[in-house]
């Protein structure tokens, strides 16, 4: 079954670039990266810019919005995701819980609907 596992932390919070901190965070990503593939549960998963990039859309009335930022007003905001194919949801919270962020924010996992 496939998991997406939602990244979500304050961008001011956790390790900053230019930090000493920065780079083993960072090689937390690569590491982590590397045993999913290797082990052959990656699917897929990215890193977002920061929320300042974001633009929120809904229509109301036929009438598209924009909104500069992202959808909710919040702390934490989602910033980035990995798609993982587990055997079950005991598995994809264990890998959840080796995402460096983890420690930082919160990681979200929830079942991916696949239509067919």
């Amino acid at each position: 079954m496939q998991y997406m596992l939602l990244i979500y932390n304050a961008e001011t919070n956790g390790p900053q670039p230019g930090t000493e901190e920065f780079g083993p965070y960072m090689q937390g990503y690569i590491d982590f990266t590397a045993e999913v593939r290797e082990a052959g549960k990656l699917i897929g998963g990215e890193a977002l810019e920061s929320v300042a990039s974001a633009t929120t859309v809904s229509v109301r009335g036929g009438k598209t919005e924009l909104v500069d930022g992202p959808f909710a007003e919040t702390k934490e905001q989602l910033g980035g995701y990995y798609i993982l194919d587990c055997v079950d949801l005991d598995e994809a919270l264990k890998y959840a819980a080796k995402i460096p962020d983890a420690a930082y924010g919160r990681v979200e996992v929830r079942p991916v609907m696949i239509f067919d």
